[in-house]
C-alpha cells in the first residue's frame, strides 16, 4: 500500500512498520521516519525560502551567506572572511561556496580582495549594495520564514527548535567521535 506524502505520520509509520515486518525486519522504524520527515520538511522549507521577496529572487543559501557576512562585519570582522571559513560556517563544500560567492559577486553584493599578509588567500566582504540588500530584505524574508510555521503555536515552535538542536548536537557529537574513513564510510 502506497501512502501519499500528506498522510499523517502515525499512519505512515504503521504502514511502514507492517512493510518491514513482511520483509522480516523487526526493528523500530522511528529513525528512518525522522530522516524521511526531516528531509521532506527541509526540501519544502528550501523551496519556500527561495521565493521572490521584496522584488529580489535569491536562493536561501546565497541569502544566508550574505547574512553571515553582514553579521560577521557587525562583530568586528571588517577585513573580510576567507572562503574556506565561510564554507565551514555554511556547512557546504569549497566548490559550492565558490559558486555561491561568484553569483553574489556577479550581482555586485560581495567583493573579493587578496589578503594583505598572505597573497594566496582571498577575503570576501559585503559591498555597500550587499549591505543595503540585507538591510532592506531582512524584514520581509524573516516575516516570510515565520509565516511558514504559522500553523504551530509559539510554544510548539520553541519545542521544535529545542528538539532539533538536541538532535543536531547528538549527530555532531557522533560525527566527531566516529570520523569518516578515507573512502567515505563511517
Amino acid at each position: 500500500m502506497v501512502q501519499s506524502s500528506s498522510a499523517r505520520p502515525d499512519q505512515h509509520a504503521a504502514v511502514f512498520k507492517e512493510l518491514l515486518g513482511e520483509l522480516g525486519v523487526a526493528v523500530d522504524p522511528t529513525g528512518l521516519e525522522l530522516v524521511r520527515l526531516i528531509h521532506m520538511v527541509g526540501n519544502l522549507f528550501a523551496g519556500e525560502a527561495e521565493s521572490k521577496i521584496d522584488g529580489v529572487a535569491m536562493s536561501g543559501p546565497r541569502w544566508r551567506l550574505l547574512l553571515r557576512l553582514f553579521m560577521e562585519e557587525r562583530h568586528g570582522q571588517t577585513g573580510g572572511l576567507a572562503p574556506s571559513y565561510l564554507s565551514r560556517c555554511q556547512n557546504v563544500s569549497k566548490n559550492t561556496i565558490s559558486v555561491l560567492l561568484r553569483g553574489l559577486e556577479d550581482h555586485g553584493w560581495v567583493e573579493r580582495t587578496l589578503d594583505r599578509q598572505d597573497r594566496r588567500v582571498f577575503r570576501i566582504r559585503l559591498t555597500q549594495a550587499g549591505q543595503e540588500l540585507i538591510r532592506t530584505s531582512a524584514p520581509g524574508r524573516m516575516a516570510h520564514l515565520n509565516s511558514l510555521v504559522q500553523g504551530m503555536s509559539a510554544e510548539e515552535r520553541i519545542q521544535l527548535i529545542r528538539l532539533l538542536s538536541k538532535l543536531h548536537r547528538s549527530l555532531a557529537d557522533r560525527a566527531a567521535a566516529y570520523p569518516a574513513s578515507d573512502d567515505g564510510r563511517p
